[in-house]
């Protein structure tokens, strides 16, 4: 896999020298890079002569004076350009092993890589970090990372990753806190396997780890109705209030949003969350959109009559409820939530990133509104498809309604914008 070059932002040094999307950068200074940490570290200078290879085979080394810390304005196809090391693990959690025949090709990818953990945040198992990967993040002094931990039991690791090396989790734990390399923890509970006393051994063993360990992420197994192969119970009111409860005894320890939604508690105030380290898990999410709404001026009335429906996800259906009854405090302004069932995946599965096109049109093609509003993370990075390969467009077409998609997904900022278009 080269460093194949997908975009150039506009302004920048790439684009004054003519790179373009295709072309594949080979070298900078001569050393050819495995991956963006290797790009980083290499453009930390002031003179730089990289090698491009152009999209017709011809080959151009270019010579460049930039700041120190400029970057290139190069977004390439991965962030790795060698092979992304995979994942030897087959979990009994796995969401990988949940999905049907005939999605999206990328969806099927397992990796277990620490370079994507360090550079995108995605979660290592550390089953298969070898001693020169260490090596490595030691001598570069990477991090913070990302690590899925679930449970510092080793025979119980063994059994819930099916990996005989899981049991060394401690070990490696304790090489990142004695190399001063900090990390975040995530434990996907699992009922009957992970949970009650096994929970208070594995955030007993984890807080040994001191400074290094930033915060620990619980989150409750997801379970699709394409599993079958394992017997898996869900996360129930019971099981939700006893990990909340377990939880707070420890320090930097958060249970995701669904926990609080399952046990039929409140969503905790902002200061549970400390600074919110884990909000791609899930944890502070619905406390990150209900503040920000709260910190927004909105205006007492708009001229001309508005309706707007948030199409959301199930577990978000308590934030925009809040949220929608404030905003219906505006003259002429109508909002109403249809949160989004999963047909596709089963009733278990409630997150906005996993909804379907087919799902979305089901859900509003009967409403009546100006404007759907849906949040990006239903949509894959960088275009405009849902997980199951319909576009964006292919939906306005089947419901002929205007969807209006929100960039940030912690913000209903770009929603009050809209309305305020209605003030003249």
């Amino acid at each position: 896999m080269p460093a194949l070059v997908s975009d150039v932002l506009e302004g920048s040094i790439a684009e004054e020298l003519e790179i373009e999307a295709g072309d594949i950068l080979l070298s900078i200074d001569g050393e050819t890079m495995q991956d963006m940490i290797d790009y980083k570290f290499m453009c930390a200078s002031e003179f730089l002569t990289v090698e491009v290879q152009k999209q017709n085979g011809e080959i151009e080394e270019i010579e460049l004076e930039k700041d120190f810390d400029e970057d290139l304005g190069i977004v390439f196809e991965s962030a790795v350009f060698d092979k992304v090391k995979p994942c030897l693990n087959n979990c009994i959690f796995c969401f990988v092993n949940q999905q049907p025949d005939g999605l999206r090709d990328t969806l099927y990818v397992k990796d277990d890589d620490y370079r994507l953990s360090y550079l995108q945040g995605t979660y290592i198992t550390t089953t298969n970090l070898k001693d020169n990967d260490k090596e490595r993040i030691a001598r570069l002094h990477l991090g913070p990372f990302y690590i899925s931990v679930h449970t510092t039991n080793p025979e119980l690791r063994v059994k819930m990753l099916r990996n005989p090396n899981a049991g060394k989790i401690m070990d490696n734990l304790r090489w990142f806190r004695d190399n001063e390399i900090p990390f975040h923890a995530q434990i996907v509970l699992c009922p009957e396997y992970n949970d009650g006393k096994e929970l208070e051994r594995t955030l007993k063993d984890l807080s040994t780890l001191g400074d290094a360990l930033l915060s620990v992420a619980i989150v409750p197994v997801g379970i699709t109705q394409f599993r079958s192969d394992i017997d898996l119970k869900t996360v129930d009111s019971e099981v939700a209030k006893r990990t909340i409860e377990i939880s707070s005894k420890y320090k930097n320890v958060y249970c995701s949003d669904e926990f609080f939604l399952l046990s039929g508690m409140d969503i905790p105030a902002s200061e549970y969350y400390g600074n919110f380290s884990q909000l791609d898990d899930g944890v502070g999410s619905l406390r990150t959109i209900m503040d920000d709404f709260d910190r927004l001026n909105l205006p007492e009335k708009i001229d001309k009559h508005l309706s707007i429906c948030f199409a959301c996800s199930v577990a978000a259906q308590k934030a925009f409820d809040y949220i929608s009854a404030g905003l219906n405090k505006i003259k002429n302004l109508n909002c109403i939530v249809k949160p989004v069932k999963s047909t596709y995946w089963g009733k278990n599965i409630t997150v906005a990133g996993l909804i379907t096109s087919e799902d979305l049109i089901n859900t509003i093609k009967d409403v009546d509104a100006d404007y759907i509003v849906v949040p990006s993370i239903m949509l894959k990075p960088y275009t405009n498809l849902f997980l199951d390969g319909n576009s964006l467009d292919y939906v306005k077409e089947k419901t002929g309604k205007n969807i209006f998609v929100t960039k940030n997904n912690y913000s209903v900022c770009e929603v009050v914008d809209l309305i305020c278009e209605n003030i003249s």
